[in-house]
């Protein structure tokens, strides 16, 4: 038996966001407060919310102390400025740190206790209510935030996540206009983590048919298109294609679940302060270098959905294959490929081993157990910047 579980309403499509107002009044909000962290108000993309709901004539309040890869004491303070608001809705627009931030404090303003409190690893507390309404708003294309009920805060050397149902979205509108101005950079990195959701839930134990059909069309999209979206970002049709193939790959990861990469991807990013795009991307090759033994048949469906030139190939080496256009993925989109590059040394590999081996939640759901030995090595093939299968 599967479940299939998503947002009540996904609106999506160029042009989607003037549907914000009608979304709002289906809910009789008398107020929303807008969560956007202070990179998406500078460029002017919360600008063209606040003229639709202006020009709608609904009442809001902006709360900005948003910052990348929020630790929970900044969740808690925005739960704090919610509750001491008269909002009876809230609206989350930006990356992942913004939705995620969203998705929390809508539900923990009609609870009691801290952020900590209900953290996967180490929290006590449940969560007993869905609290307030909430629509979500990306502004990149990776991070599939606005389909799933998953919030991940920063530790002081990992990551931990609030992960229940009443986080999910009541309305996710996915407008990829508010994608085509984003920077080479961020395109990258968010790509690839849109990528990354897509191919481990393809391999994920916890697949399905139809988050099969999801993930491989997410590999399409996104594997054709990542490369003219970061170069040529004024491409509409690959801006199109990339916003989709993250909203696909968000439904697919969500039902079917991330694992290695994700988990090896925690600690970096809560050591160091790696964006998740970018510590995802580093590891994306490595872990599949080790991994794709015991999952060839949906490598060669992967292989497929990557572009691979399978004639002639055998389905191990179409395997492979598949592992190779990963890494030259990440390679041609401008991310470091090894860990040196993002000036980390050699000394954390032990840390960094000991601390993924605690995302059990994550680890559970990969086709090949990893031992700390196994996560070890492929930390260091990711330091040295070399795949086994080379």
């Amino acid at each position: 038996m599967y479940n299939f579980v998503s947002p009540l309403t996904i609106i999506s499509g160029a042009g989607s966001l003037a549907k914000l107002p009608e979304q709002i009044n289906r809910f009789n909000a008398k107020k929303v407060m807008i969560f956007a962290d202070p990179g998406v108000i500078q460029v002017g993309i919360v600008k063209k919310v606040e003229d639709v709901l202006v020009g709608a004539g609904i009442t809001y309040d902006l709360y900005s102390e948003i910052i990348p890869e929020p630790p929970v004491h900044i969740a808690d303070q925005a739960v704090s400025a919610l509750k001491n608001s008269d909002a009876d809705m809230v609206i989350g627009i930006g990356g992942g740190s913004s939705l995620d931030i969203t998705k929390a404090v809508a539900v923990l303003s009609k609870h009691e206790g801290t952020v900590a409190d209900y953290l996967n690893l180490t929290g006590t507390k449940k969560l007993s209510n869905k609290g307030l309404p909430k629509i979500l708003i990306p502004t990149t294309s990776g991070t599939g935030s606005e389909v799933t009920d998953i919030a991940v805060f920063s530790l002081e050397s990992s990551k931990d996540v609030i992960t229940n149902n009443y986080l999910l979205a009541d309305v996710a509108i996915v407008d990829p206009e508010l994608t085509y101005t984003l920077p080479p950079r961020i395109t990258a990195a968010t790509g690839v983590d849109a990528l990354t959701h897509a191919v481990e839930a393809l391999i994920s134990v916890n697949a399905s048919p139809l988050t099969d059909a999801l993930a491989l069309d997410a590999i399409r999209r996104i594997s054709q298109n990542i490369r003219t979206g970061v170069w040529h970002g004024s491409n509409v049709k690959a801006r199109n294609e990339l916003s989709w193939g993250s909203l696909i790959a968000g439904l697919s990861f969500y039902n079917a679940g991330v694992s290695g990469v994700h988990a090896l991807a925690y600690p970096l990013g809560g050591l160091f302060k790696l964006s998740h795009g970018d510590s995802n991307a580093v590891l994306l090759p490595y872990v599949f270098d080790f991994v794709w033994p015991s999952c060839i048949e949906k490598m060669v469906l992967m292989a497929d959905a990557l572009g691979v030139n399978r004639a002639g190939l055998s389905n191990r080496e179409a395997a492979i294959a598949a592992v190779k256009a990963l890494y030259d993925i990440v390679k041609d989109v401008g991310i470091p490929t090894n860990l040196q590059e993002f000036d980390i040394k050699e000394e954390y590999i032990e840390k960094l081993s000991q601390d993924a081996l605690k995302q059990k939640r994550l680890l559970a759901r990969s086709p090949k157990p990893f031992t700390i030995d196994d996560i070890r090595k492929v930390y260091t093939a990711a330091y040295n910047g070399k795949l086994n299968l080379l």
